[in-house]
């Protein structure tokens, strides 16, 4: 089974399309390196209301490194950062310090807890760049499915001084660049089913301003960080329109922005095959610094 399953993923990896690379775009090589890795370091505040871990990925060389804030998917309610950790090495590989965190989960905590979490992360790294080699005016962020819709909001509302922003955010939380796979970009569009809900605290017809709120589409302003968004064309959990409605309002703002499809691929399977487009999504990185 195993070696039939080999072929068909190979195949689905040489199966997507790339758009919105400038066309002088510089062809950028991804240097590899060994790499250490430090485990379960707290990264919120003593006062936190749950005490939040952090695994970093530390590339072996000459410092500083541009770092990446990697955060895991599972509809807000679920899973671990241990769902990030291929992508966490890979990206440690190529000179990227990865540091792969956890945050609060729904229905416990609702939005915006995790928000808040992510920012506390954003800040945590900054303070402690010099000790893990980090270089701290270039760290970006990355996530999938539920990770990619936080990193999403982080990087359109962070330095913008709006009520989301405040008052944990601030120009220090703004990534330089975002990697959002599998985007839940616009909550509105959920209608039915559990995840949403718990997550917001009601339906859309209970608090639609919250379903606004915590819409990543509708905080996009022109100073948005660039964006690396990749989505399964055939994902039928979190449509691809997420992806194409999201980067129309990135491109009418004036920001940079580039869209990888991966063809045939469903909401899972667009994550376990996603190398081809986190190869690229480090390219993007390094062409994308501040």
């Amino acid at each position: 089974m195993r070696l039939l399953i080999l072929p068909v993923l190979a195949v689905l990896a040489a199966c997507a399309s790339h758009t919105g690379v400038a066309t002088d775009a510089e062809s950028v090589s991804l240097p590899k390196t060994e790499y250490q890795i430090h485990r379960g370091l707290t990264y919120t505040p003593d006062n936190w209301p749950q005490a939040l871990k952090a695994d970093i990925y530390q590339p072996s060389g000459t410092e500083p490194f541009p770092a990446v804030l990697v955060v895991h998917g599972g509809g807000w309610e679920r899973r671990s950062p241990d769902d990030m950790e291929s992508i966490s090495k890979r990206l440690a590989s190529h000179g990227f310090v990865a540091v792969n965190i956890a945050y609060r989960f729904a229905p416990h905590y609702q939005f915006p807890a995790q928000l808040h979490d992510l920012q506390q992360a954003m800040h945590w790294i900054k303070r402690n760049a010099d000790r893990y080699g980090i270089d701290p005016e270039q760290v970006s962020a990355l996530g999938y499915s539920a990770g990619a819709h936080l990193v999403s909001l982080l990087g359109v509302v962070a330095g913008t001084g709006s009520e989301l922003d405040q008052p944990y955010g601030g120009r220090e939380t703004k990534p330089v660049a975002v990697v959002a796979g599998g985007t839940p970009s616009d909550l509105r569009k959920f209608t039915g089913g559990t995840l949403v809900l718990q997550f917001l605290g009601g339906t859309i017809d209970q608090v639609p301003e919250t379903f606004a709120a915590a819409s990543p589409v509708v905080h996009v302003h022109k100073d948005a960080p660039p964006f690396f968004l990749y989505h399964g064309s055939s994902d039928l959990l979190v449509s691809d329109d997420h992806a194409t409605d999201f980067r129309a309002e990135l491109d009418e703002a004036g920001v940079y922005t580039e869209l990888y499809l991966l063809k045939w691929r469903g909401h899972l399977t667009a994550f376990a095959t996603s190398g081809s487009a986190i190869e690229e999504a480090m390219r993007f990185l390094r062409r994308n610094k501040d």
